[in-house]
């Protein structure tokens, strides 16, 4: 499956940051916080990636071009131009980046990458957020609802979009019957992103104006295939300047939550490759 990455917004809370670059390109321990997110996915095998750019995508684009070069060190001849790599490091990784515009929504930047992504299952996440998800969970789940959509459930108080759940037991105990993004004071259970989506969603998106946690959700929900993953362990999205610190003080206390062993899909154990 592909992963899907929304990277395209101006992150106007995180302004002393994004002036510069796009949100997804602010670093976490050296690191662009979209590199985190990648890295968890590609811990459980995933690692073809369509990034959704907008707003300074050329960041992104010289970022991934240039991604030896930057994170390898080397010996230049300048006189020959001859490059010997003393230490490369690369990833087992294919990206595309994509510029969806500069003033498209969410939905209609996944609309316009219907083409790249293709008519089959994809996963689809926010650029500036990361977790200790248990993606072969979720995956198993989403499998077996017959959902078009899944999102992962976090616990988070306040300014993000809070969910409504069916009360009864059994399978139904995971359909979400109401959504609002980023209600004020809601509390309990919200939407933390790390979606699986089946390519039906394409069908529902009206154009660039469309915003995928409104007009496409509401009409998932009104076809009951609106699903939810509950996650009870790390969620942090990077909205504000605040947030940036708490993910770099986890990172150079040696206690990042999303780079602890995770577990891959056929319940075989991985860990994340050392960074940093």
């Amino acid at each position: 499956m592909k992963v899907v990455i929304f990277a395209g917004g101006y992150g106007s809370r995180l302004s002393e940051e994004t002036a510069l670059r796009p949100k997804p390109m602010v670093e976490v321990g050296g690191h662009p916080i979209i590199w985190h997110i990648m890295k968890i996915y590609a811990a459980y095998g995933f690692r073809d990636f369509v990034i959704l750019g907008g707003y300074k995508v050329e960041f992104i684009k010289n970022y991934f071009l240039n991604y030896c070069a930057i994170n390898s060190d080397f010996t230049v001849d300048l006189r020959s131009g001859k490059l010997l790599w003393q230490q490369a490091r690369n990833e087992d990784w294919t990206v595309t980046v994509l510029d969806t515009g500069l003033e498209t929504m969410t939905a209609g930047r996944l609309r316009r990458a219907r083409s790249v992504i293709g008519s089959e299952r994809f996963l689809l996440t926010y650029g500036d957020g990361v977790s200790d998800v248990d993606l072969a969970a979720l995956i198993a789940q989403h499998e077996a609802s017959g959902d078009w959509v899944t999102l992962t459930a976090v616990t988070q108080p306040g300014r993000y979009g809070a969910l409504a759940l069916n009360p009864e037991d059994g399978p139904a105990a995971n359909r979400v019957r109401a959504f609002r993004e980023k209600a004020v004071g809601d509390g309990g259970l919200i939407n933390g992103g790390f979606f699986v989506v089946e390519p039906e969603v394409f069908d529902l998106i009206d154009g660039d104006a469309s915003v995928w946690e409104e007009e496409p959700m509401d009409r998932v929900i009104e076809r009951g295939k609106l699903g939810a993953y509950r996650h009870t362990g790390f969620w942090q999205s990077m909205d504000s300047l605040r947030d940036k610190m708490v993910l770099e003080n986890l990172w150079e206390r040696g206690n990042a939550p999303w780079t602890r062993g995770v577990r891959r899909v056929g319940d075989k154990v991985a860990t994340l490759r050392s960074v940093g």
